[in-house]
């Protein structure tokens, strides 16, 4: 498994973060993004998770919510890539698919899109 430490990681994630185009990243909202070392034990092969409700479906009862949680896993990330390359391009896309189901749009249009 390739070594990198959590303070690494959680850079190429804030870096991932800053390659999204400023347009998309103003339309974001009431979201946070986290780093976490492993994904919940019945998915262990999970590289990141959006929990909330996408920006698509709030309405007028949408207020005084807890943020949307975008979670991004360094394990399973760490143990499926070769090089430090391979961890930046897979963060990179990892992070990019968290933030379209932010946006309301579902895996099988991702995976489409090269996101998958």
């Amino acid at each position: 498994m390739l070594e990198m430490t959590r303070e690494e990681f959680e850079e190429l994630v804030a870096e991932a973060l800053d390659r999204i185009p400023p347009e998309l990243t103003r339309l974001m909202d009431n979201v946070a993004v986290f780093v976490e070392d492993e994904p919940p034990a019945d998915d262990p092969e999970l590289l990141g998770l959006y929990e909330g409700t996408p920006l698509t479906e709030r309405g007028e009862w949408y207020a005084g919510v807890l943020p949307d949680r975008i979670t991004i896993y360094r394990g399973p990330t760490l143990r499926m890539c070769e090089t430090r390359e391979d961890v930046v391009a897979e963060t990179e896309v990892t992070v990019v698919h968290e933030i379209a189901h932010h946006f309301g749009i579902d895996d099988a249009r991702l995976h489409a899109l090269g996101y998958g």
